[in-house]
Parts: structure tokens; sequence; C-alpha cells
């Protein structure tokens, strides 16, 4: 089945046919070339050992159209690689698609003058019930062959043979494609195509007319066809167009001038690096620098070969062929040469993967300054200069240079390269990016929604730069708490990045890590764990010891292992993790703010209130330096200080802390109102510190409803409302009402953490206090019990909780 493209023209139609553009101008053995499809034939299922030896011994006995039209796999095959964008099967058939195009070609010159200016052809095939419901929602918008196009002036052959038949299918309908060619259009859109019938396999028998690639239709009208049979048989007339798309049309003419300056081979190599298909490349490029005689392709080579290996997560192999090339050209090239600064761009580009930031800003500044002497101001070159100093300020917490470096890169962009260029696209991502690190997340959205309006026109469905767009989709939904929202685009990022990457590649580590971080915001920890330990098992294969994304890794667990109940190992990788960042971080990175307030949780939840204190103070510090003074992490500082100052019973600073961080978000640009909630949840604690029942129950209510407007039901802050309503409800003797609230709160935790839990045995305790009040002993008396068996899993046997626990059962048997 020919597969068709709805709708105007996708990023494949434009990416094959610069592929084809570019085998077409390669010259190759091809002897070698028939051998080398011939083993990848046999390796294939499905492939019969007789067709593939016919090819080999008889393929230069048939003209190209007769191994098309024929009965053996090079139809089928060659079909799928296209349809498929199967960078392999092309690759393969590189020969066979540039002899086929040529032969084609020939007949259409000598056929000129014999063929009238306009006639009209059929094509019967199968489509899906999904690929003909947008065919005909596209009616009258265009639809594309992105294959060589086989069709019949002859309508009944292609009614009966081909379309009626793909009716006995249940999931395809038969279509007929009626098609009315202009010749004045082929020659306006270079569309080649031949009649076939005497080189053909079928000697006339079929009438066809082949069509090389990439043609282009309107779709007019589609209509039933009445058959007694079938309610499944349709016909849709056609029109060849030339393409209309203009926006497309200069996007493609852009691309095919910025690989026109490679040549052959390396043309292809570079396609192939565009297209995200870097492993192809490798092989490539290894081949053409062992073959390559002069210093120019030595130095050319292993500069493609550093981008691959680069692309592929090598960092090592990446900058030592990037030296190699760089050596070459500082020999041959005066030291202001562009080709220098392209060089030194890419190799600070490694040094800024590998996390080595100081010397990636180097080498960036280097290329910068050549670029700026050696091109024009809007060169597209020097927008990638600003592009890449950007995001070194990004990755050292200069949130602020580092959108207006990103903003200098874009206003270039935009001047110079088509609206729909993906290095267009990339730059609304990464200023989206920084948007998302200030707080500012419905400009964060805007400018990464315009990203993915590119994204999808331009690249193809499972590009690396797609991958990393959904990851920063995922990152702003975390950060409002859309965690459904941000675990489906992070899902997606590791999709593209399992389908394209090495195992080990650094960005599939990236998506473990946000999956982690999602899961563990989704009470799923056991999930999160075994999501962190992938990727800290990548990151230290490919990484170094002391790299960001570890480190950054490493306090994600550590948040997780607290949010089990598991305090020393949680301790334990903050320490891993303040090790790596207090060495390749500037004291006041936000990233070292998070890490501070993460460990002051920690200490908070393993009651060393001191430490608690300490740590949230140097967070608020850098903070209040860095970030704007509406930013929601602001408030989330407040809120921790108050909540360790509350512990330590210094009630007056606490509720200052508290109203500080509700001051704070109500300024804030966010819709993030779990902070608000945790403010109103602090303040409610102060007032019941206080004695103020009904002030606490007032402000627990308001952080509860705002907890049940936006989070998941089985979320650990609405247990946390529950319980504290739950007390309160007690306190005040509505005794049914409090049992009620704590067996909410019981039943989310129980479903959220391990079953010995901390956090369980408080609400345990919390239920055996209730019905120890209303009189129900015996029930009181089973609640501490499984409190008791808890916490004696967790904590040593003279640990204060656990004798309060069997003093409290020894109360209440007495009172049985």
């Amino acid at each position: 089945m020919i597969p068709v493209s709805f709708n105007g023209l996708d990023p494949l139609f434009m990416y094959t046919q610069l592929l084809k553009e570019a085998l077409l101008e390669i010259e190759d053995d091809d002897e070698k070339s028939i051998k080398d499809l011939a083993d990848y034939c046999r390796k294939q299922d499905d492939i019969p050992e007789d067709q593939i030896k016919q090819v080999e011994r008889e393929y230069r006995k048939h003209t190209p159209i007769w191994w098309y039209t024929a009965e053996t796999f090079m139809y089928p095959i060659l079909n799928r690689g296209l349809r498929q964008m199967d960078v392999d099967i092309i690759l393969k058939m590189g020969f066979f698609i540039r002899h086929l195009h040529n032969h084609i070609s020939k007949l259409h010159q000598e056929q000129q003058g014999s063929m009238p200016t306009r006639f009209q052809v059929f094509r019967g095939q199968g489509l899906s019930m999904e690929d003909f419901e947008k065919m005909k929602k596209t009616k009258g918008g265009l639809m594309s062959f992105n294959n060589f196009l086989s069709t019949s002036r002859n309508r009944n052959i292609s009614l009966d043979s081909f379309a009626r038949p793909a009716t006995s299918n249940p999931n395809s309908v038969g279509i007929l494609f009626v098609m009315d060619i202009d010749t004045a259009v082929c020659k306006q859109s270079s569309t080649q195509f031949a009649e076939v019938s005497q080189v053909g396999y079928f000697k006339g028998k079929e009438e066809e007319i082949l069509f090389s690639t990439h043609t282009i239709f309107r779709i007019d009208w589609i209509k039933r066809i009445d058959d007694q049979h079938t309610d499944r048989l349709w016909q849709a007339n056609l029109t060849l167009v030339s393409n209309q798309d203009d926006d497309f049309s200069k996007l493609t003419a852009h691309l095919r001038k910025e690989f026109k300056i490679k040549k052959g081979w390396n043309r292809l190599g570079e396609i192939l690096i565009k297209l995200g298909e870097s492993a192809k490349a490798e092989h490539l490029y290894n081949i053409l620098v062992d073959k390559a005689t002069s210093d120019n392709d030595q130095a050319e080579y292993n500069f493609q070969l550093g981008w691959v290996y680069n692309d592929i997560g090598e960092y090592s192999k990446a900058l030592s062929y990037y030296e190699k090339s760089l050596k070459i050209k500082e020999k041959a090239l005066p030291p202001s040469h562009p080709d220098l600064a392209v060089s030194y761009n890419s190799i600070g580009q490694v040094y800024f993967n590998i996390g080595d930031y100081s010397k990636a800003l180097e080498y960036y500044e280097r290329a910068l300054k050549i670029k700026e002497k050696a091109l024009p101001p809007t060169h597209p070159d020097v927008a990638t200069s600003y592009n890449s100093i950007g995001s070194v300020h990004e990755s050292m917490g200069n949130h602020s240079k580092a959108l207006e470096v990103y903003e200098k890169g874009l206003r270039i962009r935009e001047k110079s390269l088509p609206p729909n260029h993906p290095d267009v696209a990339a730059s609304y991502n990464n200023i989206g990016a920084v948007y998302d690190i200030m707080g500012d997340y419905s400009k964060a959205l805007s400018y990464h929604n315009r990203s993915l309006e590119i994204y999808e026109k331009a690249l193809p469905p499972y590009h690396p730069r797609l991958a990393t767009l959904y990851a920063c989709i995922g990152s702003v939904y975390d950060a409002m708490n859309e965690y459904s929202k941000a675990f489906s685009f992070y899902k997606k990022d590791l999709e593209i990045c399992l389908k394209v990457l090495h195992p080990n590649h650094p960005d599939l580590a990236n998506c473990y890590s946000n999956l982690g971080s999602i899961s563990d915001k989704m009470c799923d920890y056991q999930e999160a764990i075994s999501f962190y330990k992938k990727a800290i098992k990548i990151y230290k294969k490919t990484l170094s010891s002391r790299h960001h994304n570890l480190g950054g890794c490493y306090s994600n667990a550590a948040l997780t292992y607290k949010n089990m109940g598991q305090y020393t190992k949680a301790l334990s990788y903050y320490e891993k993790a303040l090790e790596i960042e207090s060495h390749i971080l500037p004291g006041n990175h936000p990233d070292m703010a998070t890490l501070y307030n993460n460990m002051g949780s920690l200490y908070l939840s393993m009651n060393d209130w001191e430490k608690s204190v300490k740590f949230f103070k140097k967070a608020l510090k850098i903070r209040r330096k860095v970030l704007p003074s509406n930013h929601i992490d602001l408030a989330a500082s407040y809120n921790n200080i108050g909540v360790a100052y509350a512990k330590i019973n210094d009630l007056d600073k606490a509720q200052e802390s508290y109203m500080r961080a509700i001051e704070v978000y109500e300024k804030a640009s966010t819709s993030n109102q779990s902070v608000l909630a945790a403010s109103y949840n602090n303040i409610g604690s102060v007032y019941d510190q206080m004695g103020e029942h009904s002030k606490a129950l007032e402000y627990y209510e308001k952080a509860h409803n705002i907890n049940q407007a936006v989070l998941p039901s089985t979320h650990l802050n609405l247990a946390t409302t529950y319980t504290n309503i739950g007390t309160k409800y007690d306190d005040i003797g509505e005794h049914s009402k409090a049992v009620s609230y704590h067996e909410t709160a019981l039943a989310i935790r129980r479903k959220a953490l391990s079953s010995d839990h901390p956090d369980l045995a408080a609400s345990y305790i919390n239920i055996g206090r209730v019905y120890d009040n209303i009189g129900e002993h015996m029930k009181a008396i089973t609640a501490v019990e499984n409190a008791i068996e808890i916490e004696e899993k967790l904590l040593p046997s003279d640990h204060p909780h656990l004798t309060i626990c069997r003093e409290n059962r020894e109360y209440v048997r007495k009172r049985l």
C-alpha cells in the first residue's frame, strides 16, 4: 500500500526530497552497492533468497523500471523505506533510486513530443480508515506522495485489480484515484513521469505511467462508488499541482542552500545529522575520513565526526575529532576565518555538555569575536553564538543575561531565516525555558507552543529536538502542578529518546530523571526510585563524577527517599549532591538554593530544627539575590522558615514568615495555588499552637479547599489537611467528624506510601486518640498497636516515639 500525506506537506516529504537530491549527485560502485543491498536483505526475515540471488545475478540485464514493476522485493522494500523514512533502506537502495529516477527522466525527455498536454491517469489502492477520514476532511487541500508513483491509463485495471480487492481488508477502504495531469504544471514543478508499458515487467498489460518521487495533488472531490458487495469503495478526483505552500517552499529552498555547500556523500551525511540520524552518519563519515587524501577533506570529515559524536553523547570522542579538525584548520586558515569560529563554537558545545561551563563560555566567546568581524551582523551563525552563550548563562543561573542573549539570537534568526526554520523554533524553546525557570509559566508555554508549531511542520516526528521540546513543556506543567500533563510530555520525550539515542546517552538519563521527579510528585515513590537509578547508572557511565546533572539526580532521589521516610538514605544522597554542586556551581546559583531548601526540609522531618532553619535561610538568601521579588520560590522559602520557627515555638516569627509568603504569592505571576495552600495551612498551625481552635480550623479549611481543587485525590498534601482538620474537630469535641477526616487521611497515605511509612503510624495514633476520647477503647488499642508495629520497624527500641506509643496503649488498656 502506497502511503499519502494529507493537509499540506509534511516534514518527511521535504527531507526525503533532499535525501533523494543528494543521492542523485553521488556516483558509486554499482557492484558493491548491489552486494551491500543483498547482504542487508539477507538479514531481513521476509525476503526470499531466490529473489535476492536474482538481483545479484541479473541486475544489469534489466532496466530499473523493469525491476521496479517486477514481482520481486525491490518495489515493496523501496516504498517501505520512503514511507517510513527508513534511512537504512534509503541508503542501501540509493543506487536504485538514482537509476530509477534517471531512467524515468530519460524516457520523459524522449516522450515529451508524443505526450498530450493534458491527460488523465488512474491509481487503485487501499487506505486505512484513519487515512481515509483525514482525506475526506482535506477536500480542497493538498496531498502528497513521497514515493515513486505507479498509475495506469486504464480505469478498469486500477479499479478491478487494485481498488476493489483492497476492500477485502475490513480495516481499509478501496480508493480509485482519478488524476488530472497538466504537463505545464509538471514542467513548473520538475515532476518527471514516463509511459513505461514497453519497458516494464508486464509489457503493456497495465498501460502504466510511472511518476518519480514527490508529487503533489489537490483533492477536488470524493464520492462513493456504487458496488453491490461493499460500501467501502470510493473515488477521489485529484489534480497535479506545484508546491503552493510558500512557507514550506522557502524552508525547503533554504535547507537545500545550506546542504548544497557540501558535495556528494558529505552532503548526504549532513542531511542525516540534521535528520537526527547521527548513528548512520557516523558510519558514513568513518568511511569518508579513511579515504580522505587532502587536508581540507580531513578537516571536514573530522569535524563532521565530532558533530556526530557530540550528538550521540560520546563527548571525549567528539572533543578529539573537533580538535583534530581545528588543528588542520589553524594551519591552513587566517586567524579570523569564519570556519575557525564554527570549530570553536562546536568545541564549546562539548565542554557545555560535560558541564565545564567556564571553558564552554571561553570557546563560545572566541567564536563570537571572529564572527562579529568576519560576518554581517544578521548572519545566522552569529545567532548560533548568541544561542550558545545564552545556554551557559542559563545553566549558571544568570537568567536575565540568558534571556537578553537568547533574544538577540532570536531577532537575527527571525530576520535571516524562513519563519518555519527549526533554528527559529530552537530560539523560542530556549526563551521559553528561561521563563519557566523564572516562574512565568504562561510566557514559557507560549514560547514552547510556538516552537512546537514549527517543529511539527519542519522536523520528522522522531527528531531529537522534538524530544527536548517535549521535556521543556513537561517541565512547565510540572511547575504548575499539572502532573498528569507533565508526565504525558515526559513520556513523549522518553519515547523519542529510546527510539533514536544510544542506550547510554545522557539525554536518555535526563528523560528518566524527569520521570522520576514527576512520579515522586504523583506519590509513586517506588517508580520514582526506579527511574532515578536508571538515570544515575547512565550519568555515571557517560559524565564526569562532578557533573551538574548527576548532582541534580542525587538531589531528586534524596527527596523521594525522604518522602518514603528513609531519612538516613536521603541525607546520604543530599550530601552526594552537595559535594558535586558546591564544586561546579556559583554560590548564588538557584539550584544551590533548591538543594539547601530540600536539605532543610529533611532536617525538619528528622526533628533537627536548628539545622533546618540554617539551611532554609541559606536557600532564602540566594533566592532573594537572584529571583524577582514575586517569584513563587521565595514564597516557598518563607513558608519553610515559618514551619521551622513554629517547631521551636517562636510563633511570632513563624506567623511573620507565613504572611510574607502570602504577600509574595499574591504578587506572583502564576496560578500555582499549592504554595498559597501551604501558607494557609501553616498559619492554621500557628493558631493551633496558640490554642485558637476556631481560627486554626478556618485556615486549615482554606488550605484544604485549595488542595481539593488543584491536586489529585491521592496527593499527600490532601492527607495533611485532612489530618489537621480532623485534629481540630477532635479538640472541639466533634469526634465523629474527626474520625472521618483521619480515616480519609489514612486511606490516602495507604495508597501513596510504603506500608511501614512513619506517616501511617501518625494516622493510626490520631485515630486511636479520637476513639479513646469517645470511649471506644478496643478500637483505640488496635489503632495504637498498628502504629507501634510500624515504628518498631523504623525506630530503635528506646526511641521516644515508641515509648510514648506504648505508654498510650497501656493507658487505654487500664480504661477498659
